[in-house]
């Protein structure tokens, strides 16, 4: 499963970094969304079992690869990550 390798290997970079920020609630995951500017996004774990989410984390892996220099998973489109996220919040 190459989505939960990447999410591995991305918190655990993310522990490690001292620009991470804010400390991550338990039972969720720092992302970070957008091609150029990036913007950090916290959310739940629960979303990795979303088959939508997946295919966003695979579209994500396809453009930016397993390392980043912010330490976590990056998303590039900040339109289609809303928009996925706020229809999973409601569900």
């Amino acid at each position: 499963m190459a989505i939960h390798r990447m999410l591995r290997r991305s918190l655990s970079a993310e522990r490690r970094s001292t620009s991470a920020g804010t400390e991550v609630p338990k039972g969720h995951f720092a992302v970070y969304v957008g091609e150029s500017e990036k913007k950090r996004f916290v959310i739940p774990v629960s979303y990795l079992n979303h088959p939508s989410f997946q295919d966003l984390l695979c579209q994500a892996e396809e453009e930016f690869g397993f390392h980043h220099p912010m330490g976590g998973i990056t998303i590039p489109s900040e339109e289609l990550f809303i928009d996925l996220t706020s229809r999973m919040s409601r569900k």
